[in-house]
């Protein structure tokens, strides 16, 4: 849910404290790698990958 869309004041400070803590463990992934994440769909198909390199869909045509 976003920050805007909260419905009361507690919320929208979960919201923002989470959305805080997203960006700061983006921030340290980002850096021990040593390159930014993927965006977008391209960080969907990146992360979605198992242990063994298989997307869900690729495991799902077998």
């Amino acid at each position: 849910m976003g920050v805007e869309q909260a419905p009361t004041a507690k919320g929208k400070q979960a919201a923002e404290g989470l959305k805080q803590a997203a960006a700061k463990d983006e921030r340290k992934t980002e850096a021990e790698t040593g390159r930014p994440l993927k965006k977008g769909a391209a960080r969907f198909d990146e992360r979605s990958k198992s242990s063994d390199g298989k997307s869900a869909g690729t495991k799902q045509k077998i």
